[in-house]
This record gives structure tokens, sequence and C-alpha cells, in this order.
């Protein structure tokens, strides 16, 4: 039986060419190559498996190469080349930095790269996982790096540049290597595949490439491995049941159950999630990509932004349309807080289950029409129309009496025009309980005409409380001090409605009473339908006395107590500031 190559290494790229996501790495690299513009030392910088490693070795075989070719490629004929290609080559050597870390190793290193190459041009010193030096062998090796043999060339590769000193940095060209995007990573699979002999979906390779976070090693680490799992035949099903991958599917139900408000149908899927063992916090995560997904998808021009295949990318699309815009943006909030408080949760299934709850209620609260129907048939069954006769002493009354008591009385014969208000009003059951107000003798009193609207209702403390506490938040970012101030006081709640705020200060009172009473007088009306409401605001000195905030208050405090200051403040002409 042969000897079976994974994939990362039977299919590594041998020319530039064949690099996959980096063409601006590897155009710079030939350019420099075919204008004879060599560095002495580079720094090939990036995440794992994206080709660093790769590019080091294809750049030190061209540069060796005794015939290269126009496009700045290596011939593959000549000696250097066909050394390279047998692993035989005494040009290129490959140094591990996290074993080979001391200060002994780069002293051997410096004696080594005295001796010229016998074959071809340069010595090309490749250094892995350079971050890996201690301080004392990064420092040993910069009089080296600086001003090398002419036949010593180093490239440096790591994956945490920021841990490299800068010294060493100033010394070198970097080439910063990009993560690999999916279509690539798919289309360099699809070429594997079809040279093993592997019918594969294109769903199955795009979950593949997802998987393996813009690494090529990655995604044919993960690809031999499914070939195992499947054999020749790679299937979706069976990518995503080898790899715990949870199926799109599960996102666009739930997605569709909480835009329809259907609450059993989500927990019942989150539910089923949680028994084929995925993680509730993986699950939000994924939940969120796809919600961030359905954003993208309502705009033509970013669909593109979705890393998906063109099946998927349809049902996106489709489901983009349905859902409105105000959902996706609440649903997206709710979904990130949930994942950030995740972890401190005691009961994180249930934590994750109130937040599809909230999900789900974002239908409800979006149906505003429905939701003032309701509350219009909830008023209506609270109340009852009564028509009020005018008072038995008026001659409209007599009249009324001595004709027809069943008749109503015109507003002829009152001698006077009746307003719809004086001849019909609502009241409701609480003001018949009451007693008193209700009554229409009351409300027609010479003079007795009600000053408060029809529409007006009671409220309680709780009441005021709440919407005071919904101001202090609405005001909190335009005016910090007045929302800490609105937070730590508790008002008081008179007989007639009057709001009283206390304050401690007359020059709060006054920036107060200019800039804010009449819109939280405003704000208390409308969200206590009640227009009796009033604001009063009052200053009372605490045990210290009253509070000195501003400036001038400073000084006039501390010149009742020494005159001088005032002296000094004319002569010098100061300022409070």
């Amino acid at each position: 039986m042969d000897n079976f190559i994974v994939s990362a290494r039977k299919y590594r790229p041998a020319t530039f060419d064949m690099v996959v996501g980096q063409d601006t790495i590897t155009t710079t690299l030939k350019n420099a190559i075919r204008n004879n513009l060599l560095a002495q030392a580079y720094l090939f910088c990036g995440p794992r498996g994206v080709g660093k490693t790769t590019c080091a070795r294809i750049f030190a075989k061209t540069i060796n190469c005794s015939e290269p070719g126009p496009d700045g490629e290596a011939c593959d004929k000549c000696e250097s080349c066909s050394s390279f290609n047998s692993q035989a080559s005494f040009n290129i050597h490959e140094l591990d930095a996290a074993s080979n870390n001391s200060v002994d190793d780069i002293r051997n290193l410096t004696d080594q790269v005295r001796i010229p190459p016998q074959i071809g041009k340069f010595s090309v010193y490749i250094i892995d996982e350079v971050h890996m030096l201690s301080t004392q062998a990064f420092n040993a090796f910069l009089k080296t790096l600086e001003e090398p043999p002419a036949h010593a060339i180093f490239i440096l590769a790591t994956t945490e540049k920021h841990k490299i000193i800068p010294t060493i940095l100033s010394r070198c060209q970097i080439f910063d290597f990009n993560r690999i995007n999916v279509d690539d990573i798919v289309q360099r699979l699809t070429f594997v595949a079809g040279n093993e002999g592997v019918k594969a979906e294109h769903e199955a390779l795009h979950v593949i490439a997802t998987k393996a976070d813009g690494a090529m090693r990655d995604a044919l680490s993960i690809f031999d491995q499914i070939v195992s799992f499947s054999g020749k035949n790679i299937t979706y099903s069976d990518v995503i049941a080898n790899l715990n991958v949870l199926d799109y599917e599960y996102y666009f139900r739930l997605t569709s159950a909480a835009m329809e408000g259907d609450v059993a149908s989500a927990l019942l899927t989150f539910n089923e999630i949680l028994n084929k063992g995925f993680d509730g916090y993986n699950f939000m995560a994924g939940l969120n990509n796809h919600l961030r997904d359905l954003l993208v998808s309502r705009d033509e021009s970013t669909v593109k932004l979705l890393e998906t295949s063109p099946s998927i990318r349809q049902r996106y699309r489709e489901q983009a349309i349905k859902a409105p815009l105000t959902f996706l943006y609440e649903a997206l909030d709710i979904g990130s807080q949930c994942m950030l408080n995740f972890r401190n949760s005691k009961n994180q299934r249930l934590h994750v289950e109130l937040a599809l709850l909230r999900m789900c209620n974002l239908s409800e609260e979006r149906r505003p029409e429905e939701s003032k129907k309701k509350a219009e048939q909830v008023k209506n069954s609270e109340e009852q129309d009564f028509t009020v006769a005018p008072p038995a002493s008026s001659p409209a009354a007599k009249q009324k009496s001595t004709k027809n008591p069943d008749q109503p009385v015109s507003a002829a014969a009152s001698g006077k025009p009746v307003t719809p208000r004086e001849q019909t009003r609502k009241v409701s059951i609480r003001e018949i309980m009451a007693g008193s107000k209700a009554s229409g003798d009351t409300l027609n009193e010479p003079g007795g005409e009600m000053a408060a609207q029809e529409d007006d209702i009671d409220f309680t403390r709780d009441d005021l409380l709440k919407a005071w506490a919904s101001f202090a938040s609405e005001v909190k970012e335009e005016s910090p001090r007045i929302a800490v101030t609105l937070s730590s006081v508790t008002p008081d709640l008179l007989p007639d409605n009057t709001v009283v705020l206390r304050l401690d200060n007359s020059a709060l009172k006054e920036a107060f009473d200019h800039n804010f009473k009449p819109r939280l007088e405003g704000h208390l009306r409308r969200t206590l339908q009640n227009s009796q409401v009033k604001l009063q605001t009052n200053v009372e000195a605490t045990e210290r006395g009253e509070i000195l905030y501003s400036p001038e208050q400073k000084f006039n405090h501390l010149a009742a107590r020494n005159p001088a200051l005032k002296d000094l403040k004319k002569t010098f002409n100061l300022d409070f500031e």
C-alpha cells in the first residue's frame, strides 16, 4: 500500500502562481526578483496556514534558479531547482526558532552565515516562528541581520508580529499576509477534489472553507478528514455531522418563528439544538451571524458580503425581504446583550430562552394599530355614556317638566346655546363610585365648567416615579448633571396633581426652570395622560446649608467671611474662573 501524503503537503504550492489569496505579495516578490531588487531581510507575518513559509521557500528557490522565466518563476529544470525539489539543496537553511531560541543558537547561525553557497548565488535562511527568540537572542542577531554577507538573505516568518522588537522590524521588509477568503478556498478545494477523484457538493465545500477560518492548510486538513468519513462522495449533511456544525435550517426556522411571534416553535427549536449537543453560547453566536447576514442581504450592493453558497444566498435574500429592518436591529441588540451576559448567568439555558422570548415579542411591539385597538376596547369597557341634564332651577328644566318629561330640552328653550360638552359627557365608572364628581348637579353649577379634559386619567405615585425615571434617562446624554439630580431626588405628589421638586441650590433651580422644567412638565402630562399635572420647584437648604456650585457662589461665600477678597478682585480685575 502506498504511503498516504496529506493534502496540505501534497498540494503545497511550488510556484508563486499557485499561491492562493496572496496576489499582491507574490507579485511584489516576482517583480523584485525580475528587477534584481532583493532586500537583505524579509519578515512574513500573518495568521496560520496562509502561505508564509511556502512563499519563503518559493522565493529561495526562485532567486537561486539559473534560468528564471520572464514571469519571475523558477524554471524547475536547472541543478538548483532539481536539488530543491528533491529536498537536497544546501542553499536553503530552515531554523525553527521555537526550539532554537537561545543566544548560542544565534551564534551558531552567525558562524554558518559566513560560508558562501556551493550552487547558486544566495544562501537563504528561513527562521520560522521568529517571535519565540529570546530578547538576548534578538540582540545577538541584530548586527548580522543589518550587515549580512552579500550572499546571505534572511526570511523571518511569524504569526505574532507584535512580539518582535522594533530594532528587528526596522531592518526587514515587512509583508503582511491576509486570511484567505472563502471563495478562494472553495476554488482550491474543488481543484484538489477533482484531482483526487472525489465528488463534493458545493455547499459542503463552503462549510469546510468557513470552518477553516481563512487558513488553507486547515481547509485541506478538514478535507482529508471528511474524505475519511464519507469516502469519495462528500455531501453537505456528512460535513455538518462530522464537523459538529449547526445547519443553516435551524437559524432560518428560528428567525421565522421570531418574526411571527411563535414562542412555542422557537423554544422547541432551541431544545432540539441543545439535544444535538450544541452549546448555548455558540448557538447564540451563530444566530447573531445569521441576523447579520440577513441585514446585509437586504441590499443588492451588500449581498457580496455573504460568504455562502449561491443556493443559501438566495434563501437569505428571500427571508431578508420578509424581515423588517427594525426587527433585525433590535434582534441583533438582544442577541449581543445575551452573549455579553452569558458567562455570568447562573442558568444559561434560561438566559438564552429569555432572549428568544424577547425576539418573539418584537413582532407584537411592531403592531401599533392592533395595540391601539386593544387599548381602546379596554377603555370602552371601563367607561359608559351618561347624559347630564341641565340644573332643575333653569327655565329649560321647568319647561321640560311642564311639557313632556321624556322630550329633551332644546338649545332655544334654554335661552342660550348648549355646547356638546354641557349636553353630553363621558363619565368613568371610577368617578361614579367616587360620587360627587359624577353628579350632573355638580357639573353644571354656575361657573363650574371643568378645567380638566375628558380623557384625563388618574395616576398613582408609582406611575409618577416611572415617568420621572424615563425623563431622567432621556436627558442623560444631553445633561448628565440634571439626569443625576432627577435620579437622586424623589418628587412629592400633592392632592391637586402638583409635583414638587426640591432642589438644594438656587443656581441649579434657575438653570432647571429655564431649560428643563417645561419639558419635564409636558413629559409628565403626556406619559401620565393627565393635563392637570403641574411642576413646582423649590429650594430647600440641607443641614450644611445651601450647596455652592458656581464659581460666583463660592467667591461670594468666601468674600462674606473675608471682605478683603472683593478688594483683591477689584484691584487686579480678576474673573471668577
